[in-house]
């Protein structure tokens, strides 16, 4: 976008000042209506890879066999004696269950012939596992029915429902009960921490009207994508909190070009262009920075992460509206009641620190990276693991129900590994069921041939394995199996020489190939996201030396962030503190969620930075002064901004889904070490040892910059062409 188009665009806001706050207004109450609605479209997708062996497995299973994993289990415990003394409750409720509407498939401990798999080691409790298919949101809802109408209490037995998707219908309910109530927390805490940063009550409601636009913008188009692809229940939290953030961000800067324009003497309507000619531009390439990052997860073959791309977008998109239209609408009425009160210090904390860095930038900058590494350093222990309902708080009732299995059983039927041959043929079905069950980890293998384990034969087989020249087999797996990786023992299975082809799918397998399809994609990502901010900071800069600088220091940035999570939530510190049942590993996909987030608001805290510096040393000062005065304008900025996104975020570490407490902590510790250690100490001492090299190009690179590059302000006596030459004047003067 062109710089005339920019100041265009701030003019008309000014002449238009009333009519656009009335669309403004008029547009959020019609989005926050339509928008509300939003909660009630997102879902939790399964976990599964489209098209991958497990996903394939899956569509066989159901098509062929009319059958698949069970997504219901009740639990049903003996008062008094053993699972056979309480035999005619349990072949009761399998009856009840398996004559529901909705319920395709129904098996028991007492309906399939006393299977060791589904008994507990004490003999206590019995398994039910039922099937409900369908759409996913229409599943898990007949799945809550049953599970509430199921979960009673008799003189004989305790029943208590559980299973997969009840777990992760009670994440998506909890995910929308976090949202609100941190909602009802994070809009009251920025409306404080505005009305302390700027005096003025008036600038901290449009401020904070802007990020409301922006969220309910969000919500708004993310029902719409809803409509036609699913969108996870967490990409309202994103919403909400990047929504918020980037709306604050990004009126912080244009707010503070107002003021500075207005400081020097512009009228009211030119203050106002000023403002969005330069500090909107630097807003717009900083949306697009933080786009890049997110849209990048739309790479993924993974609706739950694609959600995030979608959150991501929209979020940026409404932000840039919000700030670059309008915001400057509500400057053009406010006028000069936006100025402060009274004149603040020419010098602040920001200039005192960079000048104190540029002094011993060795010293300086050589402790604060060992500090860095030394936080980051948990992350070489990063264990990826299994997700299961320890996601959950411990009182609640699927993840209870889950809690009594794991501990009281020693192997997991609902969990069940499925090798599926829809061409048997004449296979010999109990040779490979034999090999298969003397796998390590695991505990049984069923199959039309019989029931095996440690390769021997321990049951009879059942004809439900079956159907129109097809068999499958399942492998039930030991607990210590799934409770570290599950990738060895799928490893393991898909290894056994088979003797007709076979597709393995079950849970586990789908989750391995879950991941399996975010690590095939995750170079490709990385590649996107790392290139294209290095475009746009080059763009920015014309320097080769800066962008690249901007990436070191935002990938000490995430390893921070990655030793955070692993020394919490992957070893367990602050577990009692923060309310959560560490598992020994990280689910996979947040921590790729956290890199994405986390990548794009460092380089949005360094293209303001990096932006203002750039604006002083093409001004006239010297590459020492440059520094300090971009700090001294954008650190202030920066460090408010971070402090009430860390504020945002952190309102999740209270919340009840470990996800969510993840993201709350870990994006919290990040974004306050980016914006105060890294842009306030490492930035400043890596210029300052650079010296000459920081803004050089080759030639031909700085002809592309010359005629794409962006900029803050027309520099009518300075241009990137005489960096080398200044940038040595400097080193030569300063002894660097």
């Amino acid at each position: 976008m062109s710089r005339p188009v920019l100041a265009r665009l701030g003019r008309f806001a000014y002449r238009r000042r009333r009519p656009v706050l009335v669309v403004s207004v008029l547009l959020t109450l019609l989005v926050g209506v339509f928008g509300a609605g939003a909660l009630n479209a997102l879902s939790l997708s399964r976990i599964d890879a489209p098209g991958s062996e497990s996903d394939r497995a899956r569509a066989v299973l159901a098509d062929q066999f009319d059958t698949g994993p069970p997504n219901l289990v009740l639990l049903v415990t003996a008062k008094d004696g053993t699972v056979d003394d309480i035999r005619a409750d349990g072949e009761r409720l399998t009856r009840e269950l398996a004559a529901e509407p909705g319920v395709a498939e129904v098996g028991s401990y007492w309906s399939r012939g006393d299977s060791p798999a589904l008994r507990s080691e004490d003999d206590t409790a019995g398994l039910v596992l039922a099937r409900v298919p369908g759409e996913v949101n229409a599943a898990r809802e007949r799945v809550g029915e049953l599970a509430e109408r199921f979960t009673t209490e008799t003189a004989t037995v305790r029943v208590e429902a559980g299973g997969q998707d009840v777990v992760f219908r009670e994440i998506g309910a909890q995910a929308r009960t976090d949202f609100l109530r941190a909602e009802l927390i994070v809009i009251p805490l920025v409306l404080a921490l505005l009305l302390l940063f700027y005096r003025r009550i008036t600038l901290a409601l449009v401020t904070l009207g802007v990020g409301v636009f922006s969220i309910l913008g969000t919500l708004a188009l993310l029902r719409l994508v809803a409509s036609v692809t699913p969108v996870s229940t967490f990409g309202a939290n994103i919403a909400l909190v990047m929504g918020l953030a980037l709306g604050v961000d990004y009126c912080l800067f244009v707010i503070a070009r107002f003021r500075e324009e207005l400081g020097r003497g512009a009228t009211v309507e030119d203050a106002v262009a000023g403002a969005v000619r330069t500090a909107g531009r630097t807003v717009l390439f900083s949306g697009i920075t933080v786009a890049t990052s997110l849209l990048a997860l739309l790479l993924f073959p993974l609706s739950f992460l694609r959600s995030f791309g979608y959150a991501g977008a929209f979020v940026v998109l409404t932000a840039v509206v919000g700030a670059l239209v309008i915001l400057p609408a509500a400057l053009a009425v406010l006028g000069r009641r936006a100025l402060p009160r009274r004149e603040r210090a020419p010098r602040n904390l920001w200039y005192r620190l960079a000048n104190a860095v540029m002094r011993r930038p060795v010293l300086t900058g050589g402790a604060m990276l060992v500090l860095v590494l030394v936080v980051a350093s948990p992350a070489l222990g990063l264990r990826f693991g299994m997700p299961d309902a320890r996601i959950l708080p411990a009182d609640s009732p699927g993840r209870a129900t889950a809690d009594e299995i794991r501990e009281g059983f020693g192997q997991e039927e609902s969990d069940a590994v499925y090798l599926v041959a829809p061409e048997a043929g004449t296979g010999d079905v109990a040779t490979y069921a034999a090999l298969l069950s003397d796998v390590d980890g695991v505990a049984q293998v069923d199959s039309s041939a019989g029931s095996f384990a440690g390769g021997d034969p321990i049951g009879p087989g059942s004809d439900r394995f079956t159907s129109n020249g097809g068999t499958y087999l399942a492998a039930i797996p030991t607990q210590d199996a799934l409770h570290g990786d599950p990738g060895d023992l799928i490893a393991d299975l898909r290894a056994v020489p088979a003797p007709f082809d076979v597709l393995v799918g079950g849970n586990p397998a789908e989750t391995v190939d879950w991941r399996d399809a975010m690590t095939e994609r995750l170079p490709l990502v990385l590649a996107v996201v790392l290139l294209l901010t290095f475009a746009v900071l080059f763009l920015m800069t014309g320097s080769l030396l800066l962008p690249l600088k901007a990436t070191v220091l935002n990938l000490l940035s995430l390893g921070v962030m990655f030793g955070v999570l692993v020394w919490v939530f992957q070893d367990g510190n602050l577990a009692d503190l923060l309310g959560f049942t560490a598992t020994g590993t990280l689910e996979s996909s947040i921590p790729i969620l956290m890199f994405c987030i986390v990548y794009g608001l460092s380089m949005d805290y360094e293209v303001f930075v990096v932006s203002r510096i750039r604006e002083e040393y093409l001004s006239g000062k010297d590459g020492r002064s440059a520094v300090a005065l971009g700090l001294q304008r954008s650190g202030p900025l920066v460090t408010v901004a971070a402090v009430i996104l860390a504020a945002s975020f952190a309102v999740y570490a209270t919340g009840g889904v470990v996800y969510l407490k993840m993201i709350g902590v870990g994006m919290a510790v990040a974004v306050l070490v980016d914006a105060v250690l890294i842009r306030g100490v490492l930035l400043p001492a890596f210029i300052r040892l650079a010296g000459d090299a920081n803004w050089w190009a080759p030639a031909w690179l700085r002809r592309v910059h010359e005629r794409f590059g962006i900029s803050e302000q027309d520099v009518g006596n300075r241009t990137l062409s005489d960096a080398n030459d200044a940038g040595r004047r400097d080193a030569v003067a300063t002894g660097t």
